[in-house]
C-alpha cells in the first residue's frame, strides 16, 4: 500500500501571553503540530476532499492522495507541483488542503529519530516544559542539520522562551533550506510587523503573498505594511 500524506490540526496553544506576543505565538504554532509521522510509516487513508485544479492542469488533483517520494528529486518536482496548486487556489478551503500536502512532506523528511524528538519537544512544550523541549529540538538540529523543519520548529521554542533574536536566526535557517516555508516566513513577517521593521514585513508579506495568497491574514498584513511603509515615504 503507497503512504500517503495525512494532514492533522495543530495543537493548541497554551500560553499566556499579551495580545500581540500570543498573535505571534500561534503564527509559530501553526508549525508545530501534534506527533509527528515519519517517513516509512503507513497512516490511515481519509475519505478525499473535492479535487483542485490549476490552469493548464491535465487532471483534477486531491492533495490527500499524493504518494510520499523516496527520492529527494521525487520530494522536489513534488513540492514544485503542490506549490504551483497552493498559488493558483480560488480560495482559503481550496488551499487548505494542499498545503496540508506540503506541510506533511516538509516532516516526513526527516528520520525515525528526529520524529521521535519532535514529538517529545511537542509534548513538553504542552506540558510548559520549554527547556525539555529546547534540549529534544537542539538534538533534531544537531542529529539533522538540513532539516528545515527542526529548525522551525526550535524558532517556536525559543520564542515561547522570550528568545526572539535566536528565534529569528532558526528561522532565517529555515528558509535557507526551504525558501518557499510560508510558515517560517509568516513568522518573520509577523515579528518584524510587531517589531516596528515596516520594510521588512512588507517584504515577507509580498513573498507571502506569491507562494500562499490565500494564507489568513496574508492580504490584510500587507495592506497594512504598504501603507505604512508608503507613509513613511511621504
Amino acid at each position: 500500500m503507497s503512504t500517503v500524506l495525512i494532514m492533522r490540526k495543530p495543537a493548541a496553544a497554551s500560553t499566556v501571553m499579551a495580545a500581540t506576543a500570543a498573535f505571534i505565538a500561534l503564527v509559530l504554532l501553526a508549525s508545530f503540530p501534534g506527533p509527528v509521522v515519519a517517513q516509512g510509516r503507513n497512516p490511515p487513508v481519509q475519505s478525499a476532499p473535492v479535487p483542485h485544479s490549476v490552469p493548464g492542469a491535465a487532471q483534477p488533483f486531491d492533495p490527500l492522495k499524493v504518494p510520499v517520494p523516496q527520492k529527494a528529486s521525487e520530494r522536489k518536482k513534488l513540492l514544485d507541483t503542490l506549490f504551483a496548486y497552493l498559488a493558483a487556489a480560488g480560495s482559503e478551503g481550496e488551499a487548505q488542503p494542499i498545503a496540508g500536502a506540503i506541510e506533511r512532506l516538509w516532516m516526513l523528511n526527516g528520520s525515525d529519530t528526529t520524529a521521535y524528538l519532535m514529538d517529545r519537544a511537542a509534548k513538553a512544550v504542552g506540558d510548559r516544559n520549554l527547556d525539555l523541549a529546547l534540549r529534544f529540538m537542539t538534538e533534531v538540529t544537531e542529529l539533522a542539520p538540513d532539516y528545515a523543519e527542526g529548525w522551525n520548529r526550535r524558532a517556536y521554542v525559543f520564542f515561547l522562551m522570550g528568545e526572539t533574536d535566536r528565534a529569528l536566526g532558526d528561522l532565517r535557517r529555515c528558509l535557507a533550506l526551504e525558501p518557499m516555508h510560508y510558515r517560517a516566513l509568516e513568522a518573520l513577517a509577523v515579528i518584524f510587523k510587531n517589531s516596528g521593521q515596516k520594510a521588512a514585513a512588507l517584504k515577507a508579506y509580498e513573498r507571502l503573498n506569491e507562494i500562499h495568497p490565500n494564507l489568513p491574514g496574508v492580504q490584510e498584513g500587507l495592506k497594512d505594511m504598504t501603507r505604512a511603509v508608503d507613509g513613511q515615504r511621504t
